[in-house]
Order: C-alpha cells, then structure tokens, then sequence
C-alpha cells in the first residue's frame, strides 16, 4: 500500500517515503497478534459429574422449615402463619411418612378438578418429585378455593368445612400458631 500527499506548491502528488515501511511493520505486527491470539492455550475444563450433579440438586432442594417459610413468604399467601401451620399439623412436625416419601406437606390428595401438580397417588395422598412442588399445589388449591376468604376467620371456617377430615382441626392450627408463635415468623420479628 502506498500513500501520497497533494504538494500545493508543486501542484503534485508525492509518495509518502516512511508509510510502505510503517504499513509493512504494521502489518506485521497484526499478523503476530492474530497469531498469538488464535493459539491454543489448553485451559483445564471443570465438569460436573452426574454424581455431584445430583448432590448439587438434592443439597438445593433439601427441606427446612426456614426454606418453608421463605418460600411462603415468596409466595405470598395471605395469612401465611396459618399454611404453615398446617404443614406442620398434616406433616407430623415433618416427620411422617406422607411428608417424608410422598414430599407432601399439607394432606394433599390428588386434585381431580384443579390445577394441580401432584404426580399421582401413594399411601392415598398425593406425591409430588419434591416438597417445593407440594407447596405450590397448596397455593393452586389456595387460588382455586380460599382466595376470597378476606380474614383469618374466614379462612380457618372454610379450612374446617372443606379441607379437615380430623376433628378440632381449626383448634389444633390455633394452638400451634399460638405455641410456635408462628405470626412472629412472617412479621420480621422471629
């Protein structure tokens, strides 16, 4: 490449002596760059295995109650003091075999007639792939049946008509509500 300047005195155009060799030098040097960055430098890949893969799964899907309460909170629920004390009267404090095999906090049985997020029915209640799941089916069966309920007492009268098969159903969940101070979990103060 050549370059040339307009000579206003000689009215002439006149090659410029240094550019053939600063282009050449130029070029040169982009040509050792390009190089130098398209060469491979073997960087070691990390992978994870399918092993670790599920531990990483299991580990971030592992239950806690902080984990509930999060998620409830997260979700939204009106009156969430009260969905987790049901998880904990239905779920035996987390311990029984419906909560521990069938990832089913709340009694769940299978919806028929709703959305719902149930993967069928075992022990006759409905089992999910984990406890998220079971939680977000309580808030479609929440949406579906107890979204007009505009108070804690409206809630607790359609929670003892439509969702107890146990006697004093309502007076269980006041009590533990009470006892746990469950109120305190979701207004900042526990």
């Amino acid at each position: 490449m050549k370059l040339y300047t307009y000579n206003s005195k000689t009215l002439q155009f006149e090659k410029l002596p240094f550019t053939t060799k600063f282009f050449k030098a130029v070029f040169t040097l982009i040509l050792i760059f390009s190089f130098l960055g398209m060469s491979t430098v073997e960087v070691p890949t990390q992978y994870i295995t399918d092993t670790e893969d599920i531990l990483l799964v299991k580990s971030s899907r592992e239950f806690s109650e902080h984990r509930l309460t999060q998620m409830l909170k997260e979700l939204n629920l009106p009156y969430p003091h009260i969905t987790l004390a049901q998880a904990k009267l239905e779920s035996g404090e987390f311990s029984s075999r419906i909560f521990k095999e069938n990832h089913n906090l709340f009694g769940m049985k299978e919806a028929k007639v709703r959305v719902n997020l149930a993967k069928g029915t075992q022990y006759n209640h409905a089992y999910y792939n984990n406890w998220e799941e079971s939680v977000l089916d309580y808030a479609f069966w929440y949406s579906s049946y107890a979204r007009k309920c505009k108070t804690e007492d409206e809630l607790f009268q359609l929670l003892d008509q439509q969702y107890a098969e146990a006697d004093q159903y309502v007076l269980s969940l006041k009590r533990i509500i009470s006892t746990q101070q469950l109120k305190e979990k979701f207004n900042g103060k526990n």
